[in-house]
């Protein structure tokens, strides 16, 4: 068999050292290639598998095709785009993605593939500060909308990136996955995300043809996603006594105090997410003289920065968490709530099409406000065990502690999940911890069915308990 050679310096041929043996096995240097590159147990998910990709190895080298040195493959197996970069393939998924995902999904998975980039680089950038490096790829390379407004130092940062961004090829080599996945280790919460965000990513270049398959180890091999819980820690919870102080407190500040204590208070007696409460309008009040009313919840604003919105603006207008376009989720608003807002639209003289709770200079009440004021009431009205303790640390303990308080005083779950707009399965997981005050009752329910009849059994064996 006469060698090939090949004009790329990635490939070399494996020549008539590969002709096949008489006895059908593998040739040498193909044993050698798929024992050192790993690609045989990567590829071959059943034995028929590993079977049909020998097959294809020893055709490849009795044709005398040129293999890929980094990957011991027949360059025939390689992928169409494999000739790209990480980096280069990057920004080509969030140009794809930008119109079909949240500005938060933004953010995150320019977060994610920051980490990932800088992962794979053929040097460390260690003439640029890291906090630049990361700033130039997570606000400008992997954002579509300030990608052209990079200043000048960031783009010879971006350039160098570029420059020295492995090729796609490289998820081939376990190594490059592993310092990958090493990369990315964080909070185990952010690590998660971050790692299926990266899942999409490479499923993505699979079906791009940049890759063969996802190299992503999955189930019990290789490095498993960090273990997370998502139930909420019950030392975060409130009491009324607390709450009351918070509230009052708040109340007591010049200017926008009766409203922030109004915010606060449909968070705690409604249980809505923070950026839905801001997102409501007179007109989703309904609240008579006396008695229940209700809140029509149909839009959520979150803050997600003006740098990440089509628009520019600070909060991100969208449908309800997981719910369809238009939908809305009506949630019974306790009476003491009732008269509270009740008071703050006569006070304020709030019209219909008008915000609940409007900032100052008339927008949407900011994050940023209702936050820093939740913290100085913290710090004001709880003694210094508690100030540094978890309860009420976020506003959104507020929602918390207006969940676990329906479930504990028995509202089915069912209904509690459609009031807070969650799915039952989530409910229930996320405040499994802090669901109490039902175990006596629980208890006496059990105790008589569970009974057996006679006297009760004794322990030990036949023979001991006839003495």
């Amino acid at each position: 068999m006469r060698a090939s050679a090949s004009s790329s310096a990635v490939t070399g041929s494996l020549g008539g050292s590969c002709a096949v043996a008489a006895s059908g096995s593998m040739p040498r240097a193909v044993r050698m290639a798929s024992s050192r590159r790993g690609i045989g147990p990567r590829w071959s998910g059943t034995s028929a598998a590993a079977e049909s990709f020998r097959a294809t190895l020893l055709v490849a080298a009795n044709n005398g095709e040129p293999f890929d040195q980094n990957t011991g493959r027949p360059v025939s197996h390689g992928a169409s785009a494999a000739g790209i970069t990480w980096y280069d393939f990057a920004l080509q998924y969030v140009d794809m993605k930008w119109s079909r995902i949240s500005s938060n999904n933004r953010i995150s998975t320019a977060k994610a593939l920051t980490k990932v980039t800088l992962a794979l680089l053929r040097a460390e950038p260690v003439q640029y500060e890291g906090v630049d490096v990361r700033k130039a790829l997570r606000e400008y390379a992997f954002n579509k909308k300030r990608r052209d407004e990079a200043p000048p130092e960031y783009r010879a940062i971006l350039a160098w990136i570029r420059h020295n961004s492995l090729l796609m090829s490289a998820w081939e080599e376990t190594k490059h996955v592993d310092t990958v996945l090493d990369g990315t280790s964080a909070a185990a919460s952010s690590a998660k995300r971050y790692r299926r965000i990266l899942n999409v990513v490479l499923e993505y270049a699979v079906r791009q043809k940049a890759l063969q398959a996802n190299p992503l180890p999955t189930g019990k091999s290789g490095t498993s996603a960090p273990k997370t819980s998502g139930t909420v820690d019950k030392r975060s919870l409130l009491n009324p006594r607390q709450v009351a102080a918070l509230l009052t407190w708040t109340a007591d500040r010049p200017r926008t105090g009766h409203r922030l204590t109004a915010f606060y208070a449909t968070l705690y007696y409604a249980g809505l997410r923070p950026e839905e409460a801001v997102a409501l309008r007179v007109e989703d009040a309904v609240l008579p003289a006396t008695g229940w009313g209700e809140l029509r919840v149909h839009t959520a604003e979150p803050e997600v920065g003006g740098n990440w919105t089509d628009d520019g603006e600070v909060h991100e207008t969208r449908t309800l968490k997981g719910r369809a376009s238009g939908d809305t989720r009506i949630v019974p608003v306790h009476p003491a709530l009732v008269a509270i807002l009740r008071t703050l639209i006569a006070r304020d003289q709030l019209k219909p099409g008008g915000l609940l709770f409007p900032g100052e200079k008339g927008g949407l009440l900011a994050g940023s406000v209702y936050r820093r004021a939740w913290a100085k009431a913290r710090e004001a009205v709880l003694p210094e065990h508690e100030f540094r303790s978890p309860v009420g640390k976020r506003v959104y303990d507020l929602r918390h502690t207006c969940l676990t308080t329906w479930l504990n005083n028995g509202v089915p779950p069912a209904q509690v999940a459609e009031w807070a707009g969650n799915s039952v399965p989530v409910l229930l997981s996320t405040y499994a911890r802090c669901v109490t005050g039902q175990i006596t009752e629980l208890q006496r329910r059990i105790e008589g069915p569970q009974a057996l009849p006679g006297t009760p059994p004794h322990l030990g064996t036949a023979k001991e308990r006839g003495r």
